[in-house]
């Protein structure tokens, strides 16, 4: 057992979700979202370097020392898997280590809308789950994928950077390619995808024009794509996507994503008032006619509009559900005030607690 692994061990008996290890500080977990230090002295660069190159093969050394960054995944046998990022930074070298728990959840335990089932469903379309780092886009994508390997007999690829849940084959059958061991690239998975007959394809990251582009053809091809953006709204996703490519193109890729786009889910985590742990909020748009419309006009200010519209169909504003999760006594409303979109719906909350 490697000397690191007592840590993760640690980590995940105290419920938390990040190890942070820097020379020049002593270790921290984030324990419901909060970094905490544990009780030790700092670390060293050569105590750091010692703990963190006992995981290391000889290739992941070699591209450490020529990148001075490196992702990977590591399993703590009986622990987690843990989604593991090394850096080099001002006092030594540095490391931070995302717990991903061994069992998948199921959509109805996640208390994320079970109406994003509906897009487990879809035959083809492009599905974005969308949220800042530590959001648990992954743990609801997993669920996602999950759901269609036990009921549908499909052929799933996930493409990743690193394989963080791993899937066993259940109705469908998938295959994990993990960017920098499996394949070079986002970009080249994806292109390689297209001639792997696929039904459904997982892209970890849409994090550059390539990778977006492939990911929106791969849709209108007649696969099913999940992606990841870092937005925390159904509109900042679609403006997002379009600002990407340059102006002369904007107009094309309107229409390919008027037609592609299936569904948004953009997701927060909120600390829980009664400190146990956080829990999922969510903004849920789907897909019509109406919104290909909108997308194809560039009237991305409707969206709003069209989610309350559609309240109905199950689609929902991200402050509608924090004020959801707000009056059910579940968040407090300095937490609401702090992950609204427009605080000022939150603000008269905040005066009234303090007076």
């Amino acid at each position: 057992m490697a000397t690191i692994d007592k840590f993760f061990k640690a980590l995940k008996d105290q419920g938390g979700s990040d190890l942070h290890i820097q020379a020049g500080q002593p270790p921290k977990f984030r324990i419901h979202g909060r970094l905490e230090p544990l009780n030790m002295d700092p670390l060293s660069n050569a105590d750091a370097t010692k703990l963190l190159d006992e995981i290391l093969d000889d290739r992941k050394r070699k591209i450490f020392r020529e990148r001075m960054d490196l992702d990977f995944s590591y399993e703590v046998e009986g622990v987690a898997r843990f989604r593991c990022n090394y850096l080099q930074c001002q006092n030594g070298i540095g490391a931070v280590f995302r717990i991903i728990p061994t069992k998948i959840k199921k959509i109805e335990e996640l208390g994320v809308p079970l109406v994003i089932k509906r897009f487990c469903d879809l035959r083809a379309g492009l599905v974005l789950v969308t949220g800042p780092t530590g959001s648990g886009k992954s743990t609801t994508l997993a669920a996602m994928i999950d759901h269609i390997n036990e009921t549908q007999s499909k052929h799933i690829i996930t493409i990743e950077d690193p394989i963080e849940f791993v899937h066993q084959n259940k109705k469908s059958v998938l295959t994990q390619r993990e960017v920098g061991t499996d394949s070079d690239s986002f970009g080249a998975a994806l292109r390689a995808a297209a001639r792997e007959d696929p039904d459904v394809i997982l892209v970890g990251e849409m994090r550059d024009l390539e990778t977006i582009s492939l990911a929106i053809t791969s849709a209108e091809m007649g696969n099913l794509v999940f992606g990841t953006l870092h937005t925390n709204s159904a509109a900042k996703t679609i403006d997002r996507i379009i600002d990407v490519f340059p102006e002369d193109q904007q107009a094309q890729i309107r229409t390919m994503l008027s037609v592609s786009l299936m569904g948004v889910v953009a997701q927060l985590l909120l600390r829980r008032s009664d400190g146990g742990g956080r829990c999922p909020v969510n903004e849920v748009l789907i897909g019509s006619p109406a919104l290909s419309a909108i997308i194809r006009e560039g009237a991305i200010h409707k969206v709003i509009s069209y989610i309350e519209a559609g309240r109905g169909e199950g689609m929902q504003l991200m402050d509608d559900a924090i004020r959801q999760r707000l009056d059910e006594g579940i968040i407090s409303p300095n937490e609401a005030y702090m992950k609204a979109n427009d605080k000022s719906r939150f603000e008269h909350l905040l005066a009234g607690r303090k007076r």
